[in-house]
């Protein structure tokens, strides 16, 4: 039951199994944004917790098992000293009902320094009824002090064919959960998310059809941002559930707006890595593109046009201001063409 509605991941899934019987102190659990990290972390809380029944499976979904502990930023800020502290001190009382105590960090990368530090003799010293689940999108995210004394679980892209067929699994047609597998880039958590939109086909072609409207003015760059932006509201507002508090709905908004625009940027890297390779006698991913607008770029250019668009994926998973991102993408690459 633990693992009962996950997308993908069989090898991380045998792993955590393997894991339960003797578990290390801590684990981080690091991968692409909605790929699907706290979901297998919270499914193996499940386990480490000796959930076998549908009842106790809800409460710990839920965050409510009485030896489950989650923890999250205060708001929609960061994880403080004060929460590391009461986390200190929770560690050190008896579980509840089962043989140990399960914390779990679903957004650890929003730990301080200073909480980081409060939590580092607890994690270097073991404790048998104990264990910590951290969640990142990189190591990078935590302080080193904290990354390194944890196991590390590497959670990857789930294949296309895998999302398109849970898709259809779950009811969804099958022309629309091609698109949206195709929007969600190998991320489970976001193509679940999309399930239920018919505007992920549109998404996908708005991002498909900006070679073709970017120019070196800043401000039609500017209108271009404003006008991707816009289209995003409807699909993020889906992705979030109506019983959420308002800091966890302004969390996940943030989230699955971070995972549209990078899974977007990736579309259009994919439009320019075609220009280059049709022009090279290479393969074509994007099928339903015209090939004659594949053309209009010389090679040399989409190649450095591609480069520039992935490099933006960097700037936006940095938290810079992401309209400010988008903008000055795209008079770069409309001064590249031009």
């Amino acid at each position: 039951m633990s693992y009962a509605g996950v997308i993908g991941h069989e090898r991380v899934i045998d792993l955590l199994e393997t894991e339960s019987g003797r578990p290390a102190q801590a684990y981080l659990f690091v991968g692409p944004a909605s790929v699907g990290k706290a979901a297998l972390a919270t499914r193996f809380a499940a386990e480490l917790l000796g959930v076998s029944d549908e009842r106790g499976h809800r409460l710990v979904m839920s965050g409510n098992h009485p030896d489950l502990v989650l923890v999250e930023p205060e708001g929609a800020a960061s994880l403080g000293v004060d929460q590391a502290r009461e986390v200190v001190r929770r560690a050190a009382m008896a579980p509840v009902e089962y043989e140990r105590t399960v914390f779990l960090f679903p957004e650890a990368g929003a730990m301080t320094d200073q909480a980081a530090n409060a939590l580092l003799k607890t994690l270097e010293e073991p404790l048998a009824d104990v264990v910590f689940l951290l969640v990142a999108e990189s190591e990078e995210d935590l302080p080193m002090t904290v990354a390194s004394r944890c196991r590390s679980v590497q959670v990857a892209r789930v294949p296309h064919d895998q999302i398109v067929a849970a898709l259809t699994g779950r009811g969804v047609e099958s022309d629309s959960a091609e698109a949206m597998a195709l929007v969600s880039g190998g991320r489970p958590g976001l193509a679940l998310a999309l399930m239920t939109r018919p505007e992920v086909a549109d998404f996908r072609r708005t991002w498909l059809g900006v070679p073709s409207r970017v120019t070196p003015r800043p401000g039609d760059g500017q209108r271009l941002a404003a006008e991707i932006l816009d289209e995003l509201g409807p699909l993020v507002e889906e992705a979030v559930d109506e019983g959420m508090t308002a800091e966890r709905a302004q969390r996940a908004r943030r989230r699955v707006e971070m995972s549209l625009i990078v899974s977007g940027l990736e579309i259009l890297a994919s439009w320019y890595t075609d220009a280059a390779a049709l022009q090279m006698g290479g393969p074509v991913r994007n099928q339903d593109v015209e090939l004659a607008t594949l053309t209009n770029v010389s090679p040399r250019r989409a190649v450095r046009c591609a480069e520039m668009t992935l490099d933006a994926v960097i700037d936006i998973q940095a938290n810079l201001r992401r309209e400010l991102v988008l903008a000055n993408l795209f008079s770069a690459l409309g001064a590249e063409e031009g």
